[in-house]
C-alpha cells in the first residue's frame, strides 16, 4: 500500500489496485516509487501525481471509473499529436481502472507565466498558442468527435439559471424573465451553429497550456468535440482566471482571423471578409462560454464542495454585461443578471 501520507484514497480497492498497475512499470521505466507525490487536481474526480524515473519525472494520472473515462483522453490526446502539436505521450494505460502513465510537461503554467510576464514576453506566449491553435483548428481531425450542437450549447446554457440564478443567488425568475433568457438563448445557439465546423478543443486557456518545448504544451484536451471556429479563440481571450485590455484582444484576434483566413477555415461565412462579423461572432461565441462556466463554477460549490472557483465570478458576470451592452439583441439579458451581478463587476476583477 502507499506509504505517502500525502496521497489520500477514499477505497482501499483502488488503492490495492494503483499498486498492483504501478507496480511492474516502475522496473520497466525506471520509477522510484519513494518520489510518488501529488503533482495537481481539477474540476473533475481526476487527480495526477508526479514520479521520478530513469530519465526525469513522469506523470501518474489517476481517474476513478465511472466518474471519469479515459479513452477519450487517450484518442484526442493523438489527435493533437497527430496534428503536430504537444501533448503528453502516453507511456502505458490501463483504461478499465482508469491509469495511465504520461510525459511530464512541467510545472510552468501559462497561466502563472502570463500573470508574471512583462507586456513583451506575454506577447511572445500568446503568440505561440495562436500558432498553436490555429495549427489544431487546420489540421485536428474531426472524424468521430461529437457534434456541438443545439441540444448539447443549449444543456450547457442552462447550467446557469439552475447553478447561479437559482442555487447561488435563490433567484427564480417570472415567466416574461424567462422568455427574455429564451430569446439571448436562441440567438447566441443560432450564431454558434451557423459558423464554420472545426476541431474544438473545449479549453484552450491560459490554465491548460503548459510553457515548455515544444511551446505550447497542452493540457485537458478530452472533452473535444466539432464545433464553432471562434470557440477556442474566445476561451483563449477572454478567460475564466486571466483578463486583458480589449486593445491587446483585438489584437490578438485579428492575427488569428488573418491565418484562419488563409488556411481556408471560414470559406461560405460572412466572417471571411469582415474581422468585424469575425470579432461579433466571437463576443457571442464568448458569452456563451461565460454564461456556461459561471453555472458550473456555481456548480462546482454547491454540488461539489469546491468554492475557489466561484471566486472568480466578478469576472463572468464583467465579460457577461460588457458583451450584452454592446449588442442590441443581447440588451435584455444586462437587467436580467443586474439582480446578481451589482457590485460583483467592480470588485475582485482587474486587467492585465
Amino acid at each position: 500500500m502507499t506509504t505517502d501520507r500525502s496521497i489520500r484514497w477514499a477505497d482501499a480497492g483502488r488503492e490495492a489496485a494503483f499498486e498492483q498497475w504501478l507496480a511492474p512499470l516502475c522496473t520497466a521505466h525506471g520509477l522510484d516509487r519513494a518520489t510518488l507525490a501529488p503533482a495537481s487536481a481539477d474540476a473533475s474526480f481526476r487527480r495526477y501525481f508526479r514520479i521520478q524515473g530513469r530519465s526525469g519525472p513522469m506523470i501518474v494520472m489517476d481517474a476513478p471509473p465511472p466518474q471519469e473515462d479515459v479513452r477519450p483522453f487517450l484518442d484526442i490526446g493523438q489527435r493533437v499529436r497527430d496534428a503536430g502539436l504537444h501533448a503528453p505521450e502516453v507511456f502505458a494505460a490501463d483504461p478499465a481502472q482508469g491509469f495511465l502513465l504520461l510525459a511530464d510537461l512541467g510545472s510552468r503554467l501559462y497561466l502563472d507565466e502570463l500573470t508574471q510576464a512583462d507586456a513583451a514576453r506575454g506577447d511572445r506566449l500568446m503568440r505561440d498558442a495562436l500558432a498553436a491553435l490555429a495549427q489544431w483548428q487546420r489540421a485536428g481531425r474531426t472524424d468521430g468527435l461529437p457534434d456541438y450542437d443545439e441540444a448539447l450549447l443549449r444543456r450547457e446554457m442552462a447550467l446557469f439559471p439552475e447553478w447561479c440564478v437559482g442555487r447561488e443567488h435563490g433567484i427564480t425568475w417570472t415567466d416574461t424573465q424567462r422568455a427574455v433568457w429564451d430569446r439571448v438563448t436562441d440567438a447566441l445557439v443560432r450564431s454558434a451553429l451557423a459558423q464554420p465546423q472545426v476541431a474544438v478543443h473545449r479549453d484552450w486557456m491560459p490554465r491548460n497550456l503548459m510553457v515548455c518545448e515544444p511551446n505550447p504544451g497542452i493540457l485537458d484536451f478530452q472533452d473535444a468535440v466539432r464545433g464553432p471556429v471562434t470557440y477556442d479563440i474566445a476561451s483563449l481571450l477572454r478567460d475564466a482566471f486571466l483578463s486583458w485590455d480589449e486593445e491587446r484582444e483585438i489584437d490578438w484576434a485579428a492575427r488569428w482571423w488573418e491565418r484562419a483566413r488563409r488556411d481556408g477555415l471560414l470559406q461560405d461565412h460572412a466572417m471571411a471578409e469582415d474581422f468585424g462579423e469575425a470579432w461579433r461572432a466571437l463576443e457571442w461565441m464568448g458569452l456563451q462560454r461565460h454564461l456556461k462556466v459561471a453555472g458550473i463554477f456555481c456548480r462546482l460549490k454547491h454540488r461539489d464542495g469546491k468554492d475557489r472557483y466561484a471566486a472568480d465570478l466578478p469576472r463572468f458576470f464583467a465579460y457577461i454585461t460588457k458583451v450584452a451592452l454592446r449588442y442590441r439583441q443581447l440588451q435584455p439579458l444586462v437587467a436580467l443578471i443586474e439582480p446578481m451581478s451589482g457590485t460583483l463587476v467592480t470588485t475582485g476583477f482587474s486587467m492585465r
